[in-house]
């Protein structure tokens, strides 16, 4: 029913265009814009429940390989052949899928978490485990054909009646999967990533070294460079010739949408009235939102956030190769530690759904305390965030004087427990007795060359503060040497 390399040859194609609606009512001096935005967006009535009024809200992005526009309008077929888009092969999956968390405090960061397409999960209605990017197409096929059994012709009705079920579906097994509450639905479809990226005139990034990769298309040198349209693509779909496969292509879409983020917010498309006409113009072709929705309102509601910034992470996962019985190779998750890690990120403490037993537990019984020696501002929440989610307790986390070498220090016993710790943040970290930390506890230096859990695709706030009207933004510390002096974050 779903091919793989298909699927495989076109996830992340959508990672740009998912964030421009979040960007655009983030954006607190651009909220009045959005009057117009809110004439002849696409719509569908995908929240069912009452939602708890905590003020926080939750915001569901989704990327989807669909061949027609926003209104259900199929896209010219050169078109396609310039996004190098592959055949169509009648199938449609969500392979991207990322959950916006925006605190009920707008001083504090919106926090963007990836979760991969490949994640093994139960979806819920009787589907079973299976890949969580197959959980829209499962229940769309569905809907279409009982909508056809009972006699139903008309290919639009049962175009948008069949997505709608997808999209409920979807919903339903994120909400299982991570114990959050979706108030907010935007899905982008091919359409919209060459058009937003034009709109704004391209995105700067970064490479470690140069990449060529023939799956994609990708050919780009080393260095910065400004991307858009079908090289945009390329980039945030490449996978192959990378050092790790999926994992780097995530960290790839991650900092493209904060570049993505940074290009708006200061590269004067707000103030300049042909891109932000442009860009409203891609968004309403390619962009569908839930039927309640009010982005004025929204908007209006975030108008202060001013110091908050972005931070992008992904959900802690296992082995990337857990063979299945029909899925092929999938991405190992363990619920309760995905459910531990939003709650955390959300502010909530874990209680019963914490880790207690089996590979979650390797924490049970140490505190872990965190140090930013890197720079990156939020560094040490995110790292302790991660390792919350495998189980370890939460201690402080504080900053300590920049250096070049991580460290992992115990004290007189604790040995052992240093190397857990060292074994949850990827292995090979220097361990050194220090009779100052408490029993119980072990204390982690990160240093300006941590890349292990907590960092991918980090931005401090920082780095993409959301400014007041005519503000300067200003750019993370050249701290790590995968950071170039504008904030730039450079990936493989």
């Amino acid at each position: 029913m779903f091919n793989r390399n298909t699927v495989a040859k076109r996830a992340g194609m959508t990672a740009l265009a998912l964030t421009s609606t979040i960007v655009l009512v983030l954006t607190g001096y651009a909220w009045t814009t959005l009057d117009s935005l809110n004439t002849g967006l696409a719509t569908d009535n995908v929240i069912q429940a009452e939602k708890p009024a905590d003020g926080a809200i939750d915001v569901l992005l989704v990327g989807l390989d669909s061949r027609t526009d926003a209104h259900g309008n199929p896209l010219d077929p050169k078109l396609l052949a310039q996004l190098n888009a592959g055949g169509d092969d009648g199938e449609l999956n969500t392979d991207t899928l990322i959950l916006v968390h925006i605190p009920n405090d707008t001083s504090k960061p919106a926090a963007l978490l990836s979760i991969p397409r490949d994640s093994y999960v139960d979806i819920p209605g009787g589907y079973g485990t299976h890949k969580i990017n197959s959980a829209y197409a499962r229940a769309m096929n569905d809907t279409a054909s009982d909508l056809r059994n009972k006699g139903v012709t008309d290919q639009k009705q049962i175009t948008q009646q069949s997505q709608s079920a997808g999209r409920k579906e979807l919903i339903a097994t994120i909400e299982q999967l991570t114990g959050a509450s979706i108030d907010h639905y935007a899905e982008i479809n091919l359409f919209g990533f060459s058009e937003i990226t034009q709109a704004i005139g391209g995105v700067k990034v970064c490479l470690k070294q140069a990449t060529k990769d023939s799956f994609s298309g990708a050919n780009f040198q080393a260095g910065e460079q400004t991307i858009s349209g079908v090289d945009a693509l390329k980039f945030v779909r490449q996978r192959h010739e990378l050092p790790n496969g999926d994992l780097d292509r995530i960290k790839r879409q991650q900092v493209f949408m904060a570049g993505l983020a940074s290009t708006v917010l200061s590269g004067g498309t707000m103030t300049n009235p042909a891109k932000l006409s442009s860009l409203i113009g891609a968004i309403k072709n390619a962009v569908v939102l839930d039927q309640g929705w009010d982005l004025l309102g929204f908007a209006s509601q975030l108008k202060g956030m001013t110091g908050g910034g972005l931070h992008f992470q992904t959900i802690p996962t296992g082995r990337p190769d857990l063979p299945t019985p029909s899925d092929g190779q999938a991405v190992e998750v363990i619920p309760s530690q995905v459910k531990a890690f939003v709650q955390q990120l959300t502010g909530i403490t874990p209680s019963s759904t914490a880790p207690t037993s089996g590979s979650s537990a390797t924490g049970n019984g140490i505190t872990v305390e965190v140090r930013n020696a890197n720079g990156k501002s939020g560094l040490a929440s995110s790292v302790m965030n991660a390792l919350v989610a495998k189980g370890f307790t939460e201690g402080d986390t504080d900053v300590a004087t920049p250096r070049s070498q991580s460290v992992i220090r115990y004290p007189s016993g604790g040995a052992a427990n240093a190397q857990k710790v060292s074994t949850a943040l990827g292995g090979g970290y220097d361990t050194e007795e220090d009779n100052t930390v408490p029993a119980g506890h072990v204390r982690v230096f990160l240093s300006t060359r941590y890349n292990g859990p907590g960092s991918e695709g980090f931005t401090g706030p920082a780095a993409y503060a959301l400014a007041p009207t005519g503000a300067a933004t200003t750019s993370a510390p050249a701290s790590s040497d995968t950071i170039t002096a504008d904030g730039i974050t450079c990936v493989n």
